[in-house]
């Protein structure tokens, strides 16, 4: 565990030896989302974690997003001062956000942040969700998902687990609720699939044109549902 600014547990695992990468996971994931990802770096500690409202971590309200940025920066004091940050989805979004508010990150890789016009009405609607109804939300409007799947998703043993961490769907819309598009001079990695929709790959080539020290590079037959041990022999060589 690590304690964040305003007093928040944040639970921390790390694996391998050498230099530090931070692993951010995005919507509906906790750091047994990221662990597969930090299992198949090479030559480096990697380290994954609850954000606030997952797992094991604590959830002090009122959330804000700056709040989040603490929880980040805290996992990054205890993995050394200064760290390397690798962000999936919303979570990619989380850490440039970090990146351009000053927290002492070296290197970002970012997997497809899913950066697009908001829907107006989906963060009311969500507020006002059960957790069954913000799932079907985020990954029916939101994400997509053919209502076929939908169904099939609702039936598996994984929909209690997604339950559980529905109420952070707000947090990751907050995330994501951007006026403008955060800048940093890190240098910054934007990775996309193939395979996913060509939106995604618009979104990761006008992102790395925004920054200054930026650049993309695509994962053969990938999806938006990355194979961890594809994405993580990339990582080991973007973050060399």
């Amino acid at each position: 565990m690590v304690t964040s600014k305003d007093g928040t547990q944040i639970a921390v695992d790390a694996v391998g030896d050498g230099p530090s990468v931070v692993c951010v996971g995005g919507a509906l994931n906790d750091r047994g989302s990221t662990a597969p990802v930090a299992a198949g770096l090479t030559g480096f500690t990697a380290y994954s974690y609850d954000r606030r409202g997952r797992g094991d971590s604590g959830d002090t309200p009122p959330y804000a997003v700056e709040r989040e940025i603490e929880d980040l920066a805290a996992v990054i004091e205890s993995a050394g001062g200064s760290a390397m940050v690798y962000g999936m989805s919303s979570g990619a979004v989380l850490a440039l956000r970090a990146a351009a508010a000053g927290v002492p990150i070296t290197r970002l890789a970012l997997y497809e942040p899913p950066l697009r016009p908001a829907d107006p009405g989906y963060a009311s609607r969500l507020a006002q969700a059960t957790p069954s109804e913000a799932l079907e939300l985020f990954l029916g409007t939101a994400m997509g998902m053919p209502e076929e799947a939908l169904a099939g998703m609702r039936q598996s043993p994984a929909w209690p687990a997604l339950e559980a961490l529905a109420h952070t769907l707000r947090y990751d819309n907050e995330i994501m609720t951007l006026t403008e598009l955060p800048s940093t001079p890190v240098p910054t990695t934007v990775l996309t699939g193939t395979a996913s929709p060509p939106w995604m790959h618009e979104a990761a080539t006008r992102l790395a044109a925004h920054l200054p020290n930026a650049t993309t590079t695509q994962l053969p037959d990938q999806t938006h549902n990355v194979n961890p041990s594809v994405l993580a022999k990339a990582l080991t060589q973007v973050l060399a």
